[in-house]
Order: C-alpha cells, then structure tokens, then sequence
C-alpha cells in the first residue's frame, strides 16, 4: 500500500540559500509525523511545498501514490484540514463562521452553523463562543476555535504549524491532548511542525528530523531519547555548541 502522502528528493532554494537539498518522507494512513528541527530549517518551506504555496526546484510530492499536479491537487485539498501558527481566524467573521468556512461553500448556514457549533464543542468550546468574533478570544479559545476550522469537513490529512506556539503550558498541554485525540478518533493522518519537544512527546507516532537541508533522522518517537544522531541528540536536549 503507498504512503498517504510523501516527499522525493524535494528540494527548495532561495537564491544562494539552499533551504531544501532532497527530503525524502512518507505517512502512512492514520499515523501523525512530527518534523522537527532549529528555526531555519525548512520545516515550513516543506509544509508549504507540499500545500502547494511554494514550487520544489526539484522532487515530487506524491498523494495515494500519485504526483500532486493540477488534477490531483484539487483532490487533494479538499480532503486535508490546517491548523495555523497563529490561528488565523478572519477578524470579519464570527467564530461560527471562521469554522464553517469551507462549508459554508457547499452547505446552508443552518446546516454549516450546526456542524461548526458540534466542532467547537469538540475542542471545549460552548455553544456561547460561536457568534463571538475572535478579538473576543484569548490565545488558548482561539487556537481551539482555529483546530475546530481544521477538523470541520472531517479531513483526511490535517497539517499543524507549531499548535503551541505562545500558549502557556497549561494551554499548550490542553491542545496537545486534543490533537492526540482527535488523530486517534477520527484516523486521520497528522503532519506536525514543531521545535517544542513537549508537542512531539505528546502528540507523534513518528518523527522526522531536518538539519541542512535534508532529513538527518527518523523513527519512532520511542526510539527517539536513544538516538545516537548528533543533531537530534543535541536539539531534544537543548545543548549549543559553538
């Protein structure tokens, strides 16, 4: 069976700066990847590589097996759900309908409102917060409300951009667990980037380590503690060397 989606000898330059030299990775159905690595790395020129906002110099990306071009990537997106650093809820809108955006396309609002309110209850959200507009959140609300958006046309593939980012641990911890919940309820595939070694602990099967351009490491996330591969050796223990 092929990988859900996968990565071959991707490669990403920006002028002289060669952020990408051939990353090569696969999911599997159902399995949530954690790609780490220091600031600067490449991990969100990969992600965006893959979601189609930037082109590859060179390498494919392949979806069920197949190149992503214009016939499959129509496919493809429609299927997948993102949950942004930021949140990036639309200030204009209410919260209902930032998380019913894409429904809102094919669905009524009656019916698209209803879903939205039984996303955001699934993230610990009350059905008080859906006529809300997001300046009327805090950090913590918003990042549920932007991880019901993700969840919302239930999607195959869901891509999380550091999920914790500016959360305090408490908050951190709480959209960890949902995430971990979330892949394992619905058996959705999970592609997480991440610095913060608490997410990766929580939330991966699997993880995937960038260092130069390349994946320097993979593997289970409980084989990752015993990994003898320097760099990660050195980023799970947050040692500098000059």
């Amino acid at each position: 069976m092929s990988p859900v989606l996968e990565t071959r000898g991707l490669c990403k330059a920006f002028g002289s700066q060669q952020v990408l030299a051939g990353v090569d990775l696969a999911v599997e159905k159902g399995e949530s990847l954690v790609v780490i690595g220091q600031s600067g790395t490449g991990k969100s020129v990969l992600l965006k590589c893959i979601l189609g906002l930037e082109t590859p110099d060179a390498g494919q990306v392949l979806w069920q097996g197949k190149p992503l071009d214009r016939r499959t990537r129509a496919a493809f997106l429609d299927g997948f759900g993102m949950l942004f650093q930021g949140a990036a809820l639309f200030d204009s809108l209410t919260v209902w309908q930032n998380v019913a955006f894409r429904l809102r396309r094919r669905l009524g609002d009656a019916e698209a409102r209803r879903i939205a309110v039984e996303k955001l209850a699934r993230v610990g959200l009350g059905p008080e917060v859906a006529d809300l507009h997001p300046a009327a959140l805090s950090g913590g609300m918003a990042k549920r409300a932007g991880l019901a958006r993700a969840i919302a046309a239930d999607p195959q593939v869901i891509f999380f951009d550091e999920p914790t980012t500016g959360l305090d641990p408490i908050r951190a911890a709480r959209i960890n667990a949902l995430i971990r919940d979330i892949v394992t309820e619905t058996g959705a595939t999970a592609i997480t980037i991440t610095h913060d070694m608490t997410t990766v602990r929580r939330v991966a099967d699997r993880v995937a380590m960038l260092s130069g351009g390349g994946v320097v490491w993979q593997g289970d996330v409980a084989a990752m503690e015993a990994a003898h591969e320097p760099h990660l050796h050195d980023f799970i223990r947050g040692i500098w060397r000059p």
